[in-house]
């Protein structure tokens, strides 16, 4: 709804301008509003089509991205479709009634008409300068439009921006030989951690004997002078003074991704998890002599867990006349755990565990000391017959897409984009051939979503270029709009990116008004080709007609420049000033908003400005010459 508001009322405005020019001119209210609009009836569709074909590609994406924004890019489609169907019936017909001749040059309206004429007056002199220095317009134009890529590469990438969401996630692990009992004192250090901060407004725990997770969710908004991220460093800082086990405080990403931490980065293979997991553990230190991550990057993949088998001697359970049999049945009750029947008490049931006391298997070596039920009833020691053979293992051995795989988890300082970046390269310097990388949560939605942003961009240039086409019946009129307005437009929305500083605990002056190129702003991008688009199709469709009344190429472009510079400065005044707010807003939810902000307001304002310029020289170089048009057709006529 925000961003409809400076967009739908570009058409209206448009026309409304036209009218009062010819209302100027001596004509009457309902005749100026008649040719007002019909001279706008071109434009306005064009300007329409154009605007609404740049949210089909965001509206049929796939993926998280489709997902979020398909009712957006439907919705604002809409309310576009409907502003130039009233821009073409309601305006006019309110401007023939509401609209009289004098009415801008008394007051203060009078006052700003004669301050515009002077500011046109000074652009005109400004548009001469730079259409008799075309080539320096040209390598300017040049220049600028190359500097867009490196800026697009450069600049810092991540799925979406972090939120202040209130709450702060810490992940526990204990020794894989832990208790719960153990751990249960864990947890309630952590939790005692959590309540000391004055921000705390309550906690929650999950704990489990050798894992745990537990959480903190801070005060509203406005209880609290503190961020979740001037609140988290000092919770770290705590957390790591508990002994005898590891808790890492995460943030909840900003948007769904399935997983626990940011970075979820994996090692695949047909080769042993041993061997893949001595290539992760190289990996793993590389990254923690990085400095990109808040803490050493964990490995799902541990070899710490103790296991104790009992390895009977068939040879001696034959010579007392032991059944292996009964020897196992004897052992699964006494240690196994599972339930053999049930009892009722006071109309409940309750399970049956047979099972030694909790004293008496504490440790491994205790065993041996159970007695196994022998011939005739007699009892012989475990010990007689069997060993405890200790060993080390795996916690768990892990499978992704039916290879065996191991995953490096963390936390980044920098932007996600660069911390998979470093793992991709320090991995491919360190895995031999037959390893695959994949990822996982939110690491593989940046992955996946991040590589759809070029061709919907690409997309939408292509179909606003074939509306174009249609439209003024010439493929050249569209690459001049295209070409004086989108890269030009890009440049600016990319300065409030490509100036982002990674590391945001870095201070710098340019942190308050600048973002990551994240699915937001990538939207606002493909956003801000229709927008700038607008522009150049009011000065090159005037131009076409000034050239077809009998113009010059050059007084056309010039003339039709002039003449669309007011409503060019109030559309574009209206786009920034309606998405403007969204460069202010905060609290939560306000880096999303933030971000599309930035890049549309920027855009918006470096686009109108340079594509002022560049559109007429461009015009001058690429459009047709519609005087020759008029040299034939009235040689076919004499004819």
């Amino acid at each position: 709804i925000v961003l409809s508001v400076g967009l739908v009322v570009d058409d209206a405005i448009v026309v409304v301008e036209n009218v009062e020019r010819h209302l100027g001119q001596g004509k009457a209210p309902l005749d100026a509003a008649l040719q007002g609009a019909r001279e706008l009836v071109g434009p306005i569709i064009a300007m329409t089509v154009t605007l609404a074909a740049v949210y089909a590609p965001i509206g049929f994406q796939g993926g998280l991205t489709g997902a979020l924004f398909r009712e957006f890019a439907i919705t604002l489609a809409g309310a576009v479709i409907i502003s130039g169907i009233v821009a073409l019936t309601l305006s006019p017909m309110m401007s023939s009634k509401m609209l009289k001749p004098g009415m801008a040059e008394r007051g203060f309206s009078g006052k700003i008409t004669r301050d515009f004429k002077r500011f046109r007056e000074f652009y005109g002199r400004q548009l001469d300068t730079t259409l008799n220095a075309r080539p320096a317009v040209y390598t300017v134009w040049i220049v600028v439009s190359l500097l867009t890529i490196p800026m697009f590469t450069m600049s810092p990438k991540e799925l979406a921006p972090t939120e202040d969401q209130g709450v702060i996630f810490g992940i526990i692990e204990s020794a894989a030989n832990s208790s719960l009992d153990l751990n249960s004192r864990y947890a309630a250090a952590v939790n005692r951690v959590f309540l000391s901060e004055p921000e705390s407004d309550f906690t929650f725990q999950v704990t489990y004997p050798s894992s745990g997770f537990a959480g903190m969710v801070l005060k509203p908004w406005d209880e609290r002078k503190r961020t979740v991220f001037q609140v988290l460093p000092e919770v770290q800082r705590k957390l790591h003074a508990i002994p005898g086990v590891r808790v890492l405080p995460v943030t909840p990403p900003a948007l769904p991704g399935g997983g626990q931490f940011p970075v979820e980065f994996i090692l695949a293979s047909t080769a042993e998890s041993n061997q893949i997991l001595d290539f992760a553990r190289q990996i793993q230190l590389k990254a923690t002599k990085s400095g990109l991550f808040a803490f050493p990057p964990i490995i799902d993949v541990k070899i710490d867990q103790p296991q104790s088998e009992i390895v009977i001697n068939r040879d001696l359970v034959a010579d007392l006349g032991l059944n292996l049999q009964q020897v196992g049945a004897d052992l699964a009750s006494m240690v196994g755990g599972d339930f053999v029947n049930r009892f009722s008490i006071a109309g409940r049931s309750y399970k049956v565990i047979p099972q030694i006391k909790r004293m008496d298997r504490l440790n491994p070596n205790q065993l041996e000391n159970i007695y196994i039920t022998g011939p005739n009833g007699q009892l012989v020691p475990l010990s007689t017959i069997a060993e405890i053979r200790n060993s080390t293992v795996p916690r768990s051995l892990n499978r992704f897409q039916q290879l065996n795989a191991v995953t490096i988890s963390g936390v980044s300082i920098r932007p996600l984009d660069q911390a998979l970046g470093y793992l991709e390269n320090e991995a491919s310097k360190i895995l031999p051939n037959g390893y695959v990388l994949d990822y996982t949560g939110e690491s593989r939605q940046l992955r996946t979503e991040g590589n759809t942003f070029l061709p919907a961009f690409g997309l939408a240039v292509v179909l606003i270029f074939l509306v174009l086409a249609a439209q003024f019946n010439s493929f050249r009129d569209p690459f001049v709009i295209l070409a004086g307005s989108v890269p030009l437009a890009m440049f600016g929305a990319l300065i409030f990116t490509f100036l982002k500083i990674p590391d945001p605990n870095v201070p710098f002056w340019t942190s308050g008004w600048t973002t990551t190129l994240n699915i937001y702003s990538q939207v606002g991008l493909v956003t801000l080709v229709g927008l700038v688009s607008k522009n150049g199709i009011l000065i090159v469709e005037f131009a076409n007609k000034l050239q077809v009344h009998g113009r010059s190429k050059r007084e056309a472009v010039r003339e039709a420049a002039m003449t669309r510079l007011r409503p060019i400065l109030m559309t574009s005044g209206a786009t920034i000033a309606g998405h403007f707010p969204l460069t202010l807003v905060t609290g939560a939810g306000a880096a999303a908003r933030n971000s599309i902000g930035l890049v549309l307001v920027g855009g918006m304002a470096f686009g109108t400005l340079f594509t002022l310029f560049v559109i007429p020289s461009i015009y001058m170089l690429v459009a047709r010459d519609h005087s020759k048009d008029l040299v034939v057709e009235a040689a076919v006529s004499k004819g």
